[in-house]
């Protein structure tokens, strides 16, 4: 009879989307394994299969082994293999779905029906369905096991990653054995996954970082100073963790990699999406102009309305976040905005209202 504790061994990844994000794991899921702190003395890369929706994307990918579009000056390992195909991808040992967040619910019922039961499913998408108010796990689990499921998030920008420059983020799964099997293939010296079995604490760290680097962005691009700055971080980090608890999140997987790291990485670089977005709205652009602009998603713009609607259904008064959803949904001007911010009646700093 089979050991229902052995670790399985994953020899394949699939990536579901050829992003800056999703090349970026491709290109450590296609590293050598690494044992002990150490890279294995084979130069093999393991194979990955990307998945991308536009063929221009697969045949730069497959040709030039590089995705100028998304990661541009990064050169792809050659066992990366590209297509529009996604039955060669439900074929891996392991699938790290990296599509946005509002996107994911169509892709993960395409791929459901042709992947095996016991394939891992890697969610590497911060975001929150806006329709249904789901995280991924969520949306995940209409289609997949609990014990398939794994949360990959924390501090981690694609083009520090791609150059194999040290990063630390948080694997999240429910089951221990497909937590380990998953670090022990994606693992390495530069990228070092620290599990968790905290999936929602993990999810909704990183969803709402993201709605708080928009808020920093713009206090950025009002010019208004690092220590506005630093009081939206450690605000928005109370805000983060009182809705986190109250879907049921832990407060000390909140005060990780996946919550706090992540803000603290995402809250004050452009490199961040999120956060160069708050600085064009600070600098006086609309939400409209500037994703209209974007080839990439800034997953704070479509999260903001989630966020603010799931506080209210859990009665939680989160003013930043509801901010950042009035300027980006309902067209409240950042002036007015700002002047509700600092015009809020005095309290404790532990006060939850």
């Amino acid at each position: 009879m089979e050991n229902s504790n052995k670790i399985r061994k994953i020899n394949s990844f699939g990536v579901l989307g050829a992003g800056a994000w999703g090349t970026a794991l491709a290109i450590v899921a296609a590293q050598p394994l690494a044992k002990a702190g150490r890279t294995s003395n084979s130069s093999a890369g393991r194979e990955v299969i990307i998945w991308a929706h536009r063929e221009e994307t697969v045949n730069a990918i497959n040709q030039d082994h590089e995705n100028k579009a998304f990661l541009d000056g990064v050169t792809l390992p050659a066992s990366i293999i590209a297509t529009s195909d996604i039955n060669q991808v439900a074929q891996c040992d392991a699938i790290l779905m990296v599509v946005p967040a509002q996107f994911a619910r169509n892709v993960l019922a395409e791929i459901a029906p042709l992947t095996p039961t016991t394939t891992p499913i890697i969610l590497c998408s911060k975001g929150i369905e806006q329709n249904s108010l789901k995280l991924m796990s969520d949306v995940a689990g209409e289609y997949f096991s609990a014990s398939q499921i794994a949360v990959l998030s924390g501090p981690s920008f694609a083009a520090d990653v791609s150059r194999g420059q040290p990063t630390a983020v948080t694997l999240a799964c429910e089951d221990p054995n497909t937590a380990q099997a998953i670090s022990a293939a994606i693992g390495q010296p530069f990228f070092r996954p620290y599990l968790s079995d905290d999936v929602i604490g993990t999810e909704i760290g990183g969803a709402i970082k993201n709605v708080i680097a928009i808020a920093c962005g713009i206090v950025d691009g009002k010019q208004l100073g690092q220590s506005a700055r630093a009081a939206i971080t450690a605000r928005g980090f109370s805000e983060l963790s009182r809705l986190g608890q109250a879907m049921g999140g832990r407060m000390d997987t909140m005060s990780g990699l996946s919550g706090l790291g992540d803000l603290i990485l995402t809250a004050g670089s452009q490199t961040s999406r999120n956060f160069s977005f708050g600085v064009a709205l600070g600098q006086g652009q609309s939400a409209a102009d500037i994703l209209g602009a974007r080839r990439s998603v800034s997953e704070g713009a479509m999260s903001a309305n989630a966020v603010a609607s799931l506080a209210k259904k859990h009665q939680l008064e989160l003013p930043i976040c509801e901010a950042v959803n009035q300027i980006i949904n309902h067209a409240l001007p950042v002036n007015d905005a700002i002047e509700q911010l600092i015009s809020r009646p005095f309290t404790y700093e532990t006060e939850e209202q």
